[in-house]
């Protein structure tokens, strides 16, 4: 009988599960949530795409500021309290931008998450983009 590739490697226990998946949705958010956040008065967050302007202005997640993660930096960010929550997204799963974006945020002492799936994910899910030029900044 051949050996199941899924098994080779046992399931951890549910212990170890539970601390893992919980520890993943502190540091990801999917398009899904974000969406449905968007639409809410008080959503507690900064939705940031980290793409180039022109990315940017091509479509981009209605309500995103728009700020290169090379230009993230505590000057461009002292708009925001230093509590702020900030979601960042870049084009999806084949770019590091959103990562990239998350380090230097972290290393700021900002409370950060990443869009999984980026403006590729938001386009799998069907939802709507918006056009027009960057808006960097609050």
């Amino acid at each position: 009988m051949t050996k199941c590739p899924v098994l080779e490697v046992a399931a951890a226990d549910s212990a170890s599960a539970l601390t893992h998946f919980q520890d993943v949705l502190r540091f990801e958010t999917d398009c899904w949530d974000v969406h449905v956040s968007l639409a809410q008065q008080n959503r507690g967050f900064v939705l940031l795409d980290v793409r180039s302007p022109e990315a940017y202005a091509a479509g981009h997640v209605a309500g995103a500021v728009n700020l290169p993660h090379r230009r993230i930096t505590e000057s461009t960010l002292q708009v925001y309290p230093l509590e702020t929550t900030f979601v960042v997204y870049c084009t999806g799963p084949h770019c590091n931008g959103a990562d990239k974006a998350a380090v230097r945020l972290a290393r700021l002492g900002r409370p950060v998450k990443k869009m999984i799936g980026g403006i590729e994910g938001w386009k799998d899910e069907g939802f709507d983009l918006s056009l027009g030029v960057s808006q960097e900044g609050r």
